[in-house]
């Protein structure tokens, strides 16, 4: 399994994420292209976005579904890797574990799978999201918030100090109090998490931040990563 959870950034914000990419796919397969966390009638202009933020991979295509369904139509392993776009992230959980496409991806990245998940397709691998509802709302009415859990009891929060400072502090005071029972990891919109054989690397141009018990904790490339997973 290899997988790159981005704090939500684009373009300049994630160069070194999407080199890092550029080494571990193979890029004579196409990409597939998940943007179900957004509404359906901005996949074309969603479709356009992945086309240029990509574009410099020259990959042989590029494969956008427009339904959680049609993942169940396809072998995965035809594909480079699977990019998870942001949005709302209760619809994105909603429609992948509705449709059952949640169990194919969690096997294809067992088989040594890639994704690229960014802000909502980032949140859904870790412990709970409950760490969007300042983000988010619930507008499907998700009860059960335990989502894929590949960071082993650990949370993902995005677009971390991103906002104005009295949003910032916001985020801040609630991550503090959710981190009393959570654990929680926050990245910036510059900052992505690659994951791979259980090893953890910090890239890009901004540290990502630990909470746990009430405390917060800077994390950069020269800091050891106090998790294994």
């Amino acid at each position: 399994m290899k997988l790159f959870l981005c704090g939500g950034g684009a373009g300049s914000q994630v160069t070194a994420a999407y080199k890092r990419l550029s080494e571990v796919i193979c890029r004579a397969k196409p990409c597939l292209y998940l943007p179900l966390a957004m509404e359906e009638e901005q996949y074309g202009g969603c479709y356009q976005w992945i086309s240029r933020e990509l574009a410099w991979l020259e990959l042989p295509g590029i494969e956008m579904v427009r339904d959680a369904k049609e993942i169940l139509e396809k072998n995965l392993l035809d594909y480079s890797f699977l990019f998870l776009g942001g949005g709302n992230t209760f619809r994105l959980w909603q429609k992948l574990k509705e449709s059952g496409a949640s169990e194919r991806m969690k096997a294809y990245l067992a088989a040594g799978g890639i994704a690229f998940g960014g802000s909502a397709g980032a949140i859904i691998f870790g412990e709970s999201l409950e760490t969007c509802r300042l983000d988010d709302k619930n507008e499907v009415g998700i009860e059960d918030f335990t989502a894929f859990n590949f960071l082993h009891g650990v949370s993902l929060f995005c677009h971390y100090t991103n906002h104005g400072l009295g949003e910032n502090k916001e985020r801040e005071a609630y991550l503090l109090e959710f981190s009393q029972t959570h654990k929680v990891l926050a990245l910036p919109e510059e900052t992505t998490l690659f994951l791979q054989e259980n090893q953890v690397e910090i890239l890009g141009t901004k540290p990502c931040y630990y909470f746990e018990r009430g405390r917060r904790i800077f994390l950069n490339r020269d800091f050891p990563f106090p998790l294994k997973f």
